[in-house]
């Protein structure tokens, strides 16, 4: 608060307020809210400002989708994004890094799985079609499959595309995809 980062704090003590924490869920201490994020165990002042500053910014939301899957927290993940679906898109990010780990990008799958269909994920068929562009031949894996998931016929050109590939992983997983879609006409 000295410096700004934050505008407003508040301390509960649980042992003589606890139905403060039931009323927020506290089920373990430290406990703490920065805007949208629920964190908990103890922090350090760099981490803390760290989830401050991703609180106010799409590119920061996409980094605590990161780190909240990196901890295996895909129920807060799942909370934050159907509180705004629209939020779907700050997983594009890490769809398009070929780095991030395969437990944040199953995690990404198991999400874009529980809007499959859905006019929220629909809305990403242009920007998973560009990332099938991608130099890098996983994240073109990943989105073709994921294009698969918006069970949108926009998709098929995208998917189309991809049977040319030069990976065999991509080609085949365009035309799965492309066969999933296919099953649902």
């Amino acid at each position: 608060m000295k410096r700004g980062v934050i505008g407003r704090l508040e301390v509960v003590n649980i042992e003589s307020r606890p139905e403060a924490a039931q009323a927020l869920g506290v089920r373990s201490v430290p406990w703490l809210r920065i805007g949208l994020f629920q964190l908990m165990g103890a922090r350090s002042v760099a981490e803390l400002e760290n989830w401050a500053r991703r609180a106010t910014s799409a590119a920061g939301m996409s980094e605590a989708l990161h780190d909240l899957l990196k901890q295996a927290d895909l129920a807060q993940v799942l909370q934050l994004i159907q509180a705004d679906a629209a939020r779907l898109a700050a997983l594009l990010p890490i769809v398009a890094n070929p780095e991030a780990s395969l437990n944040v990008k199953l995690g990404v799958g198991v999400v874009f799985e529980e809007y499959a269909g859905q006019p929220a994920l629909q809305a990403l068929v242009d920007d998973l079609g560009s990332l099938t562009q991608h130099a890098d031949a996983r994240v073109r894996a990943d989105a073709s499959h994921l294009l698969s998931l918006t069970h949108a016929s926009e998709a098929r050109a995208w998917l189309q595309a991809r049977l040319l590939d030069e990976s065999a992983d991509v080609r085949e997983i365009a035309a799965e995809s492309l066969q999933t879609l296919e099953g649902l006409s």
